[in-house]
């Protein structure tokens, strides 16, 4: 996958964090702590290195100053969705390669996998 994104890899703690905040935006650092399991003074730290990056904005909370809502800036989201554009690509490029049952097997056991994922949310 590294040959088709052209751009530098975060760490997979700070990947984890902007796809969180590119599926759930406005979510607060203690939500995102709360999601990926995580104290939430170790996320307040992969914030700050996303917001001096140019990836996340963080915007305080009109009701409550002391919370800041994060969003990905129009560059990060570019990037997210080329990189999961490039792992689409990675995983077809993966099912072709498979027995045509096996692949269809896969694809079949998709929305089960989707189900577990919800249900572990």
């Amino acid at each position: 996958m590294a040959r088709d994104f052209p751009h530098p890899k975060p760490p997979d703690n700070q990947l984890a964090l902007l796809r969180l905040v590119g599926a759930r935006d406005g979510i607060t650092v203690r939500e995102a702590a709360e999601s990926l399991l995580m104290q939430p003074t170790n996320v307040s730290m992969l914030v700050s290195q996303l917001v001096a990056s140019g990836a996340l904005t963080r915007v305080q909370d009109s009701g409550d100053r002391r919370v800041a809502h994060l969003h990905v800036t129009p560059e990060a989201r570019r990037r997210i969705d080329q990189s999961n554009a490039a792992m689409g690509n990675v995983l077809a490029e993966g099912l072709r390669r498979m027995d045509p049952d096996q692949a269809a097997d896969v694809l079949r056991a998709v929305p089960a996998l989707a189900a577990l994922l919800g249900a572990l949310s």
